[in-house]
């Protein structure tokens, strides 16, 4: 039989084994929560850091897209230096280990940094950019204000010429009441082509209170019935041509109805037949009549 004693020893031996046991199955269980959490913990750190990664590959691939968007040497250059140091973090990021906390929080210090920078120059950019846009807006108005003023200018030439050309047409002479009288050789009305030595020629230069007044020198051609002109050599121009007048008369002219008789003495043969008389002054062709004599 085992004493008493010896029962003792054996009772606090398997106490002492059974707490080992128990001590030992709690430090492996604290043991394998503290692994699981460092585990997690760097799970997480890993992905801080490719998060960070991402926004710093962000903010270099913003300034590239920004200076874009800019005509500015100044700014660009600007932003170029700055993408360039954005990358160089990014860089060293990529290099540094998740678990090295002090670099990480450094990097995280400038990542806020790049983060501000970036956001004034986005401010800038914008800024400009509205500015640019009102500046074209504006020179847009400008020129279609111009382009109108342009238009206005060339309606109003058009107006003038038009009103410049109806002033001149206005103030044209007109010969009216054009008759064309045989004359025998004692100055009588000639009823016979045998008695036909001179002819006469009468109209009226009509009241114009537009025309100059002035000296006016009229070119009248008579046409015989062949369509040649009664003429002794005299020319003139019309219509930058030089056509032969019949008589040449030079008068004052003042802006009232002025009769007009003229003489066409030369030897002439008359024939039976229609003949024209044609009033000429200041370039222009101011009158005409046809006269047919069958006798």
């Amino acid at each position: 039989m085992i004493d008493i004693k010896n029962k003792k020893v054996i009772i606090t031996i398997v106490v002492v084994g059974v707490l080992l046991i128990g001590g030992l199955a709690f430090l492996a269980i604290t043991m394998y929560h503290q692994s699981q959490n460092y585990k997690e913990m760097q799970e997480l750190a890993e992905l801080d850091k490719q998060e960070m990664e991402n926004e710093y590959q962000k903010f270099a691939d913003q300034y590239n897209e920004m200076k874009t968007q800019i005509n500015n040497d100044s700014i660009i250059e600007q932003l170029t230096q700055e993408q360039m140091k954005t990358e160089k973090l990014l860089e060293e990021l990529k290099n540094v280990k998740a678990s090295d906390a002090r670099e990480i929080a450094r990097l995280k210090k400038e990542l806020e940094t790049c983060r501000a920078v970036i956001r004034s120059y986005i401010f800038e950019i914008d800024s400009l950019n509205r500015l640019n846009q009102s500046l074209t807006e504006e020179n847009t108005r400008i020129k279609d204000q111009y382009s109108e003023a342009e238009k206005r200018i060339e309606n109003l030439n058009a107006d003038k010429q038009t009103l410049s050309e109806k002033v001149a047409i206005a103030a044209q002479l007109e010969a009216t009441g054009i008759t064309m009288t045989r004359k025998n050789k004692r100055g009588g009305v000639a009823k016979r082509l045998n008695d036909w030595k001179t002819t006469q020629v009468d109209f009226t230069l009509a009241k114009n209170v537009t025309a100059s007044n002035g000296e006016k020198t009229l070119y009248v051609v008579i046409k015989n019935t062949t369509g040649r002109t009664l003429s002794n050599g005299g020319t003139f121009t019309y219509a930058n041509k030089e056509l032969q007048y019949s008589i040449k008369k030079t008068i004052e002219y003042t802006g009232e109805a002025t009769p007009i008789t003229v003489y066409w003495n030369e030897n002439t043969t008359y024939q039976k037949g229609t003949y024209s008389v044609s009033v000429f002054a200041d370039g222009n062709m101011i009158g005409e009549r046809s006269f047919s004599f069958d006798k």
